[in-house]
């Protein structure tokens, strides 16, 4: 009977006697192959005499059959060959009867993958051969990864947020012209400067957190509130002479509109009032809506247009040549563009796109097909910060006017789905020298440069929709060239997309 006393070992049956004692060796196989993922024999030199194959393991690791024959450590990767004699130790006659620990290795399979297994040890006899039985541990591996991606991915961009911080206070508080962040609603000061401070004297000392018409003169509150209404809608307003509350001081007040976290906010800028330049333009855009031509093309309700305007994601609508007609508001958000800036009018590829292929292929496919599903592009804001993001669009030919429909997601928060090939690229530097000691150098640099060329052939074939004229453009080849390339990889099809139709 198993004693209770050592919570370390592991707690087995009561009787094993009675229940096993006529176990014969086929159904014993049965039981091995349906309690592990991979069993090996192992006899007392170290040498695998046979494999098992759980269910879920036989397909995909077939060629592990083939370490019949072959030294156990030698299956392994350099850095785990120790762990592997350990193990074989800790299964000799003369370690006694002390439960050996389990432990993990990972073998070198072909084409570099790495296949991690976590090892049991059972004695088979008093030769020295063991049973190993072994649990695949790539899904915990993936899992375990895409943690560090993630932890990763957000310690980049709090560094990146830390930075933009601490280039915009700098810049806020060197500056000499007084300025204050509002809220766009309240009016309530969230931030002022140094400059400020010095301009408002004592008014200025606990202006933050009240609202600017507290250090104003009452005189001055009607002119103020119209003149910030004018820049909430407009993204500007007009020059405005005020006085402070706490002194006959005149000043100068400015004030543009921008927007953060979908909150509209009014950056203000008082300056005394001689010897002021009339840097601020008067003058007031209409914010901007999705109101098409013709309206809604005979279809929309106001109550849709509403849910438009206000979608988390960009929406576009363009005619056929790929110029804007109207856009809702998160596409201004997406671009970081200043509340008063329009975008009527302008090409979609100014944003759009790593290169202009990209808007081609778009429009070929949605004049050739009508829609167009989760193509992927990037965006460039107004600054010029390039975003990854997935584009759905829609041709509408009929109506008053033609027109085209995208729909755009911003993906950059987005973990990226592993579903990399078999034959896998390293992703590093330290991933691709962990090749060595496994393949031949020649073979390591051969196979790379094969793979990254097949895996960018692909890569441009898939963003133009298997159209071999863009994908050639893209990736700067002839198409004579990309033919021959197609070939030598196995991947020319039946033809793709009309290899004689321009994208155009």
């Amino acid at each position: 009977m198993q004693t209770h006393g050592n919570a370390a070992h592991p707690q087995r049956f009561e009787a094993p006697e009675r229940h096993f004692a006529g176990l014969n060796a086929d159904l014993l196989a049965r039981i091995v192959a349906a309690a592990s993922d991979v069993a090996l024999v192992v006899d007392g030199q170290g040498v695998i005499r046979d494999v098992s194959l759980g269910a879920s393991a036989a397909a995909e690791l077939a060629e592990l059959r083939q370490w019949i024959g072959r030294r156990w450590a030698e299956t392994v990767t350099i850095e785990n060959r120790a762990k592997v004699q350990s193990m074989l130790s800790a299964g000799a006659p003369s370690a006694g009867h002390a439960v050996p620990p389990e432990r993990q290795v990972t073998h070198a399979l072909s084409g570099g993958v790495d296949l991690p297994i976590s090892y049991s040890i059972v004695p088979l006899d008093g030769q020295g051969a063991v049973l190993a039985l072994g649990r695949d541990l790539r899904e915990v591996a993936t899992v375990q990864q895409r943690l560090v991606d993630a932890q990763q991915s957000m310690e980049r961009d709090y560094l990146r947020l830390r930075h933009t911080e601490a280039r915009y206070r700098l810049l806020f508080e060197a500056v000499d012209e007084a300025v204050l962040v509002l809220d766009a609603s309240s009016l309530v000061v969230f931030e002022q400067n140094a400059a400020a401070s010095r301009l408002l004297g004592d008014a200025g000392k606990r202006v933050v957190g009240r609202s600017l018409l507290d250090v104003l003169a009452v005189a001055s509150h009607a002119e103020v509130q119209a003149g910030l209404a004018q820049a909430r809608a407009g993204g500007r307003c007009d020059e405005l002479s005020i006085r402070l509350a706490s002194s006959a001081t005149e000043l100068l007040l400015s004030a543009s509109a921008f927007r953060q976290d979908s909150t509209t906010l009014l950056l203000v800028r008082l300056a005394p009032l001689a010897g002021v330049s009339q840097g601020a333009t008067s003058g007031s855009s209409s914010s901007l809506s999705l109101s098409g031509p013709n309206g809604a093309h005979g279809v929309a309700t106001p109550s849709l247009l509403d849910v438009v305007n206000t979608l988390p994601d960009a929406f576009v609508l363009t005619d056929m040549q790929g110029r804007i007609l109207a856009a809702n508001q998160a596409f201004s958000d997406m671009l970081q563009l200043p509340p008063g800036e329009l975008v009527q009018g302008q090409p979609l590829d100014r944003w759009l796109g790593r290169t202009s292929v990209d808007m081609n292929v778009l429009i070929g496919n949605l004049r050739q097909h009508g829609v167009l599903r989760l193509f992927p592009t990037t965006m460039r804001s107004g600054l010029g910060e390039l975003s990854p993001v997935e584009i759905s669009a829609v041709a509408v030919p009929d109506g008053s006017q033609a027109c085209l429909g995208f729909a755009i997601r911003d993906v950059a928060r987005r973990l990226p789905a592993e579903t990399r090939p078999a034959r896998q690229l390293p992703r590093s530097v330290d991933q691709l020298t962990g090749l060595v000691g496994r393949i031949p150098l020649k073979d390591i640099v051969g196979e790379t440069t094969d793979l990254i060329e097949r895996l960018c052939i692909e890569a441009a074939l898939e963003l133009t929709r298997d159209h071999r004229a863009s994908a050639a453009e893209m990736l700067g080849l002839s198409r004579q060239s990309l033919y021959v390339k197609l070939r030598r990889y196995g991947i020319l099809g039946d033809g793709g997309a009309d290899e004689s139709a321009s994208p155009h």
